[in-house]
């Protein structure tokens, strides 16, 4: 009995995903591509080579072959948050013109890392090849702590760098000039955003479970022979 190839085996809906990856890339790049004129333009130097980096960052998945597969909806999410998180946020200024834009981003970035940490143990339960079996509460848990724990590792570094480099990415609020409240709403926003994820992932291992997970986890191990075995 021959073994079928990834390329005949894997869903349809991934080449759909695949496409819908390319044009946000696309649009996004010319988006910002305008913006780097316009400060090239203005003699803006500084931004302007923050701009061309986030180019750069965002079109080396496609350019460069990584180390991993990653599936195509996992990137979408990732190049968007990026778009938000450094050009929005920091070209446009939308940390200043929106109370609230920090605050989605960190709950954002929960999501994303709880999300990230689930799919991790997810993927190495299902593996035959892997000695482990984590019961849906502890795949739970590490979700949580996983995406937590990341917050407070960038939490340090933006301390480190307003300490350093003198930035003020932990900036004084309203009553607190220390910048502590600052950094205690992003902890308590990544967070929330971890829990939401953990829970839902915890539901779905131990109830019914849909197919988009079983899909993503089987594709990112066909892929990735080099990290699964044959």
């Amino acid at each position: 009995m021959t073994r079928e190839t990834p390329e005949t085996s894997e869903p349809a809906p991934s080449n759909t995903a695949r496409r819908a990856h390319l044009a946000i890339l696309a649009i996004l790049q010319l988006v910002m591509a305008v913006q780097l004129v316009l400060l090239l333009m203005r003699g803006d130097w500084p931004h302007a080579v923050f701009v061309g980096g986030i180019m750069a960052l965002t079109l080396a998945p496609v350019i460069f072959r990584l180390p991993v597969d990653i599936p195509s909806e996992i990137q979408i999410v990732a190049i968007l948050f990026v778009f938000a998180a450094l050009y929005l946020g920091e070209v446009r200024d939308y940390y200043q013109r929106f109370w609230w834009w920090d605050m989605a981003l960190h709950t954002t970035s929960g999501l994303l890392l709880g999300l990230f940490g689930f799919m991790l143990v997810y993927m190495l339960n299902e593996d035959e090849k892997v000695d482990l079996h984590m019961r849906p509460p502890f795949v739970a848990l590490f979700a949580l702590f996983f995406a937590v724990g990341i917050g407070a590792l960038w939490e340090i570094f933006e301390f480190a760098m307003d300490q350093y480099a003198g930035t003020d990415m932990q900036p004084a609020t309203p009553g607190d000039p220390s910048g502590l409240t600052d950094t205690m709403q992003d902890l308590i926003v990544d967070t929330i955003g971890a829990a939401i994820v953990s829970v839902a992932g915890w539901r779905y291992l131990a109830r019914a479970r849909t197919s988009r997970v079983d899909n993503w986890a089987k594709r990112f191990i066909e892929r990735n022979p080099q990290i699964f075995g044959d």
